[in-house]
């Protein structure tokens, strides 16, 4: 397949281009920078420049494609609504250039928000609905494509991708961690998330591009429940820190913008997504990971 991806060198991307390409399908990447489309033609892949707010660009990036796997997102943590805009705006374009044509379109989704006390299954659907909801309703609005005649695939992913070179949430409390002298947790650390590694979400993303039928949620997911002590703790020995619990009214303070996340539990079930496609992490596990010196080396 000749593959439309957006986000195509950021953490998760770049790994699902290096998955597509070795499985002999051509990428067509997403570029909003010299840099960036240098790095895709290096990798044998061809680029569109523009970004999420370029509508043409995304359109033209879709006509040209058998399938479509939209990674990207603003993640702008000061100004969430103008993310939430500009995640529905792009589904809604990409959808429509795709409507009709039975192709593929795989959309990068969250597990927060879905349920609470349980871990969330992929037969859960998601709350956020409408365009004032969280990332503006996206994965709701993308799978309204399927009645238009799109093989629309969710693919939800854990709070924490991890793996060496991670930028994600794990990196963030890392640095928190180096600046505060300790590595909190918040509470009594029984908060849990589900994790896992890069490799195997972009070996996923490849399969629910190839395989999956319209409509279905995957869980890239490998691991259902880390508790956030045991990731402090991780932390903490990585970098010769003791791990300490932090209050919840002071997380804020401690740990920035993730402290809410750290404070929340996000886990999820992956057995449907196993079930469906085969799948089987091989990758490590985040505390293994993490002993390894992935965010310290």
């Amino acid at each position: 397949m000749r593959a439309f991806v957006t986000g195509a060198t950021g953490w998760i991307g770049s790994a699902v281009v290096d998955e597509l390409i070795s499985a002999g399908h051509q990428v067509v990447g997403l570029a909003r920078s010299d840099r960036s489309e240098q790095t895709l033609v290096a990798k044998g892949a061809e680029a569109v420049r523009g970004d999420l707010d370029d509508l043409a660009s995304l359109r033209r990036g879709a006509a040209r494609a058998d399938a479509v796997i939209h990674l990207a997102n603003k993640h702008d943590w000061g100004n969430p609504a103008e993310s939430d805009r500009s995640e529905r705006a792009a589904v809604q374009t990409l959808g429509d250039a795709l409507a009709g044509s039975g192709r593929p379109f795989v959309v990068a989704a969250p597990l927060s928000g879905l349920v609470e006390g349980r871990p969330a299954t992929e037969s859960d659907v998601s709350p956020a609905i409408g365009p004032d909801s969280n990332r503006g309703g996206a994965e709701n609005l993308a799978l309204d494509y399927v009645a238009q005649g799109v093989r629309t695939v969710i693919v939800r992913f854990a709070p924490s991708v991890h793996g060496s070179g991670d930028w994600g949430f794990v990196n963030f409390l890392t640095a928190a961690a180096r600046k505060q002298g300790v590595s909190g947790y918040v509470g009594d650390g029984s908060a849990a998330w589900a994790a896992v590694h890069r490799a195997d979400a972009a070996r996923l993303i490849r399969l629910g591009m190839e395989q999956a039928p319209a409509g279905t949620r995957l869980h890239a997911v490998a691991e259902e429940a880390v508790t956030t002590r045991a990731i402090a703790e991780a932390i903490g020995r990585s970098l010769s820190l003791p791990a300490e619990s932090v209050a919840p009214q002071d997380a804020g303070a401690h740990f920035g913008f993730v402290g809410g996340f750290f404070a929340s539990t996000m886990t999820a079930s992956n057995d449907a997504t196993r079930q469906l496609l085969a799948w089987e992490p091989t990758g490590p596990a985040l505390l293994a990971d993490i002993d390894a010196g992935a965010y310290t080396d």
